[in-house]
């Protein structure tokens, strides 16, 4: 007995263009090549999110970095003091309190350097 593919052919295609929509000229209206410009474009996007995890840490990082410096304080030696003193806070609040709330950021790199001086 044959099998007959039915819609599956056409159902499978429309899902490719319907990803390929927006695309320029030929990826957006030929199916092999709008097949190839998803793919790569699905490929782009697994690799992105994980660029930008790395992206943003480094973006905390020159934050952090930045306003330790304002109060004479290295990145690292702010980050060593506060893991002294216990502080819990990852780069992300940190960063946030540095570039939002200049006070608050000020407190936590005392206790940090307080931690420091009397360790």
């Amino acid at each position: 007995m044959r099998v007959k593919r039915g819609n599956k052919r056409r159902l499978k295609r429309k899902k490719i263009l319907r990803r390929a929509k927006g695309y320029y000229l030929a990826k957006s209206k030929l199916y092999r090549i709008a097949k190839q410009q998803v793919e790569r474009s699905l490929a782009f996007a697994y690799r992105d999110r994980r660029a930008k995890k790395r992206e943003f840490r480094r973006l905390w990082i020159v934050r952090i970095n930045a306003a330790a410096r304002q109060h004479e304080m290295s990145y690292s030696t702010l980050m060593n003091g506060l893991k002294v003193a216990g502080v819990d806070l990852d780069r992300k609040s940190l960063a946030d309190l540095a570039v939002r709330d200049i006070d608050a950021f000020g407190q936590v790199v005392a206790a940090a350097r307080q931690a420091l001086a009397s360790a």
